[in-house]
């Protein structure tokens, strides 16, 4: 069985998006490859919102993107504006070697 991916919730620990540092994510998408210098964001199959999917395309890489929603305290919600932090930012792919 796949890892869960989609769901996951997590804490953001990068610093490419400064206004995420701290915050608990939700996992909601991933963008197979968009970190690499040569994404093509009109590929086919690069928006992956499943968990068999993102296995199939070979899990999540140093590669990746993620779609996150960042958890807002004061609201007791997640927020309606995502992120597309990359994956290695985020403590659950902290292991992934960049």
């Amino acid at each position: 069985m796949a890892k869960q991916i989609i769901g996951t919730v997590t804490k953001y620990t990068g610093n490419e998006h400064r206004y995420l540092t701290g915050y608990t994510v939700r996992i909601i998408a991933v963008f197979k490859n968009a970190a690499r210098d040569d994404f093509d964001p009109d590929e086919e199959d690069g928006y992956l919102n499943d968990d068999a999917d993102i296995a199939r395309s070979g899990g999540i890489t140093a590669d990746d993107r993620v779609e996150v929603l960042p958890w807002l305290e004061r609201e007791g919600r997640y927020s309606f504006a995502s992120s597309d932090p990359r994956a290695i930012d985020l403590e659950c792919f902290s292991v992934i070697s960049k």
